[in-house]
């Protein structure tokens, strides 16, 4: 006589196995859940600069103006450089940016130079 399993067995009839799919669909999730959670942390800490304007005071120093947009309550350090009129850097300046309560602040900064330049802009900014 033959048994259930024989048959099972004889016509490709066999136990489905969900441990695999459990722990594929596990992992997925784990996956999706640890990208989620780095682009919220990584959006949190993002600082936006925009540049303002600028001041040549001399041949050996230009103001910069620009503001910071995006960290409440954090200190912000930012880069700040001044360009010939070929875009080459003659003077960069890092800037502190002390914890605020407002969403924007408006900074000016003063950029010694080695020769005349002709602007004065941000390059970038990060949480300190």
């Amino acid at each position: 006589m033959t048994t259930a399993r024989e048959l099972d067995e004889r016509y490709g009839r066999t136990r489905r196995r969900r441990t695999p799919w459990i722990i594929a669909i596990a992992v997925a999730v784990l996956a999706v859940g640890a990208f989620g959670w780095m682009t919220v942390t990584s959006q949190m800490n993002a600082v936006d600069a925009d540049d303002l304007g600028f001041d040549l005071v001399d041949d050996h120093s230009v103001n910069v103006r620009f503001q910071v947009t995006g960290v409440q309550g954090k200190d912000v350090t930012c880069i700040v450089e001044a360009l010939d009129e070929e875009f080459g850097v003659v003077g960069w300046k890092l800037v502190d940016v002390p914890a605020g309560e407002a969403h924007s602040q408006a900074v000016a900064a003063t950029v010694p130079t080695v020769s005349a330049a002709t602007t004065g802009l941000v390059n970038t900014c990060w949480v300190a």
